[in-house]
């Protein structure tokens, strides 16, 4: 990682799928190291896992 300081995530400028990517992240265990260390420092499984629950939550959410 480079020596990059980190900016505070700002909720209010988020689109809905960034929030709902933070969201699954929060419920994995994951934000703390994503705020920490950046989208970046996750491993492919970790990535694939939220993608994955965020196309079944898109998906739920369509057919209500």
């Amino acid at each position: 990682m480079s020596g990059k300081k980190r900016q505070p995530v700002n909720l209010s400028e988020l689109t809905e799928d960034e929030k709902l990517k933070y969201e699954i992240a929060e419920e994995l265990g994951l934000l703390d190291k994503v705020l920490k260390e950046g989208w970046r420092t996750l491993s492919a499984k970790e990535t694939g896992r939220i993608g994955g629950l965020m196309a079944g939550r898109r998906r739920d959410g369509a057919k209500k």
